[in-house]
């Protein structure tokens, strides 16, 4: 049963709006701050390592290749 406008209580729908108001500007301003307090990351890898040889084809490597004939 849903309440019509004329029979909630006084001053309950203001009510209900102000709440979410407050929650909607308090959730605004916590995700602006929040972006700004974000750091840039920082690399983790020098150039070096970037272009390093990381593929071995080690005996369970090659074990998969033979079962799957690739």
């Amino acid at each position: 049963m849903s309440i019509k406008k004329s029979e909630a209580p006084d001053g309950a729908g203001q009510s209900r709006r102000n709440f979410l108001r407050a929650g909607l500007g308090g959730a605004t301003v916590a995700a602006a701050t929040a972006g700004v307090a974000i750091a840039p990351a920082k690399a983790s890898e020098n150039d070096a390592e970037k272009k390093k040889a990381r593929y071995q084809e080690t005996a369970h490597v090659k074990k998969f290749y033979q079962t799957n004939r690739y």
